[in-house]
């Protein structure tokens, strides 16, 4: 069992970071394409599903490229970021309407400690991006023994003979 300080301060920083993300989702001001059409904030849909061996993040990127995407692991936090482009579209018979969101996007998540960033691979395909973040090995506790005089004893109280 690891014995993890307790930072409130962190705790509260990152549930803020948090909330703001949430917040600036919903309240951020519309922004307007040149044509005075309001654009909606774009951020891609990401499932994240644990296997036995891996942690596979899914991120349906429709109408981008795989030179569109780029994924940075720093620090133990997988950055996922890109840009969909607005396509232009003629002005037909007095009515213009445009409902999809397109933007830059940026993606962030906390990897779990021991995660070997080397190892995480990539695939696209048909507008679906897939990581899989293999999963930390195991650390295994391992019985420490204490040597008193020419006997050694285990912690737990068990006998054993000193080496």
């Amino acid at each position: 069992m690891a014995l993890v300080r307790w930072e409130p301060v962190r705790e509260l920083t990152s549930l803020q970071n948090e909330m703001n993300r949430l917040f600036n989702t919903f309240f951020d001001p519309p922004a307007t394409a040149g044509n005075g059409s309001t654009l909606r904030r774009w951020i891609p849909a990401m499932d994240l599903v644990e296997t036995d061996e891996h942690f596979v993040l899914k991120a349906d990127l429709p109408g981008l490229s795989e030179e569109d995407v780029n994924i940075e692991v720093e620090d133990n936090v997988l950055t996922i970021s890109g840009e969909r482009k607005a396509e232009q579209e003629e002005k037909k018979e007095g009515y213009f309407r445009v409902e999809r969101a397109y933007g830059s996007f940026r993606r962030s998540l906390t990897l779990p400690e021991g995660v070997d960033s080397d190892a995480v691979q990539a695939s696209f395909d048909r507008g679906v991006l897939e990581v899989r973040i293999p999963k930390p090995e195991e650390r295994k506790p391992r019985r420490v023994s204490i040597k008193v005089g020419d006997q050694a004893k285990a912690i737990e109280g068990t006998e054993t003979a000193a080496s």
